[in-house]
Formats: C-alpha cells, sequence, structure tokens
C-alpha cells in the first residue's frame, strides 16, 4: 500500500470524517504479531491536520469495504457515539453457499465467544449477546464447479465481533472463502467474498444523513456475477 494507493481509495472525505475502501487481505491496525496493516498509512490522509486520522470502527482483515476514520479527537468522539448508539447503518454484501430457500429474513441468534484459546473466534451461544442480522437475496446462480451460490444482502442490526460470518454459517450458507467459519482452507480459494457495501451516517444536524457506497472489488465480481450482478450497475450507482 503506497499513500497514492490509499488516496485513490477515498470515498468520502470532510471535516469530521473520511471513509475509505478498505482491500481485502490488510488487516486495520496492528495486532500483537505486528505485520503490515491500514492504519501505518494513515499519515497520508491528514490532509492539512497536524494528526493523521484514527479508526471510528473495525473490519475483519479479509473484510473489503467501507471503512470509517474520523479525522480529530472531537470527530472520533463523535462517530464512537454514533456507532456505539447503533445509529450508523450498515449494509453488506456476501456471496454464500448454497443459500436460503425464502427471499428475505432475519437471523436472531446470541453470539458468544468461542473459546479463551481462539481470540475473536465465536459462535452461537444461548448466553452469549442478543445478536440480529437482516439478509435479502440480490441473486441466485452458480460457481464454475456448479455448486450453487446465493448474492444475499445483510444489514447487521447489531455489531458482534464476526457476526455475519458466524450468523450465515449457522444458518447452513456459509459465505464462500471462510476459512474460519465455512468451507474454505486457509490460504486458497477466492478470498472472503464479504463486502462492506455501504454506510449511512447522520453526522450533522439538521443535514441528510451521509451515505457512502464502495464499489464490488475484484476478487468477488466473478461468483457476484455468476448470480446476476452487473458491472454497468455498479457503475451507474
Amino acid at each position: 500500500m503506497t499513500p497514492e494507493e490509499l488516496n485513490n481509495r477515498l470515498l468520502y472525505r470532510d471535516g469530521l470524517m473520511l471513509v475509505v475502501d478498505k482491500p481485502a487481505g490488510i488487516a486495520v491496525h496492528k495486532g500483537p504479531k505486528g505485520g503490515e496493516n491500514l492504519e501505518a498509512y494513515f499519515d497520508a490522509l491528514r490532509f492539512g491536520l497536524p494528526r493523521p486520522p484514527a479508526l471510528a470502527h473495525r473490519l475483519d482483515r479479509d473484510t473489503a469495504g467501507c471503512l470509517v476514520l474520523g479525522r480529530h479527537h472531537k470527530a472520533l468522539e463523535k462517530l464512537g457515539k454514533l456507532f456505539k448508539h447503533g445509529q450508523v447503518d450498515k449494509l453488506y454484501w456476501a456471496v454464500v453457499e448454497d443459500g436460503p430457500k425464502e427471499a428475505e429474513g432475519l437471523i436472531d441468534l446470541p453470539l458468544g465467544r468461542l473459546d479463551a484459546t481462539r481470540g475473536w473466534w465465536m459462535k452461537v451461544d444461548p448466553l452469549g449477546l442478543p445478536s440480529q442480522t437482516r439478509w435479502q437475496v440480490m441473486g441466485r446462480g452458480q460457481d464454475s464447479d456448479g455448486k450453487a451460490l446465493t448474492w444475499l444482502a445483510l444489514e447487521p442490526l447489531t455489531g458482534r465481533t464476526h457476526q455475519l460470518r458466524v450468523h450465515c454459517a449457522s444458518m447452513g450458507w456459509a459465505i464462500v472463502g471462510d476459512p474460519v467459519y465455512g468451507s474454505a482452507a486457509p490460504g486458497t480459494g477466492p478470498g472472503l467474498q464479504l463486502l462492506a457495501r455501504e454506510v449511512i451516517v447522520p453526522l450533522y444536524k439538521n443535514k441528510d444523513p451521509i451515505k457512502v457506497t464502495a464499489p464490488a472489488p475484484a476478487h468477488m465480481r466473478e461468483r457476484l456475477s455468476a448470480c446476476g450482478w452487473r458491472e454497468t450497475t455498479e457503475t451507474a450507482a
């Protein structure tokens, strides 16, 4: 990642907030084991301010799409409250294995930590925290091997770690390319087919919420196309 590449991924900018199109395969911040992370490049996004922006929320390493940054302390404080109180609307796209028979629905399954040795891995747990995901079928198709695929729009009504991945897997339609909760072998396959497609942030009083949309990433386009997505629609959007 170069400063130029990161600037080219800027989807939205104002005095308080930036939204970046995060690429899949890079952590948003430095973990305990170190390694490349997006946060290390935020100095390229200062745009005249004395300090770089900071993360207002998180996305998994292998998730692509809309990542919200606050440009200074007061902005981060305001954004943090919006995320904490569920006032930021988030929409994801996923391509899943097989898929639901219905056209839409709600997954209402509490989630808890898998065990202390697995870090942030999660599981459905009756004693866990309430977790809800609304879903809608956007299209259906097959991969090159003839296996059924479904393109879903997912709206997390709560913000639990790995919520969408665990919820989809628990319903019997794991997200394609998921090596933790799905059938993908680590380091193989098409990559996680999960995109943070859209965020809607009510940042300013007496103004409409800010709506930002991320494009379909290259590693998802083959399977999205198999399910009916068209690049012409993407351009029009």
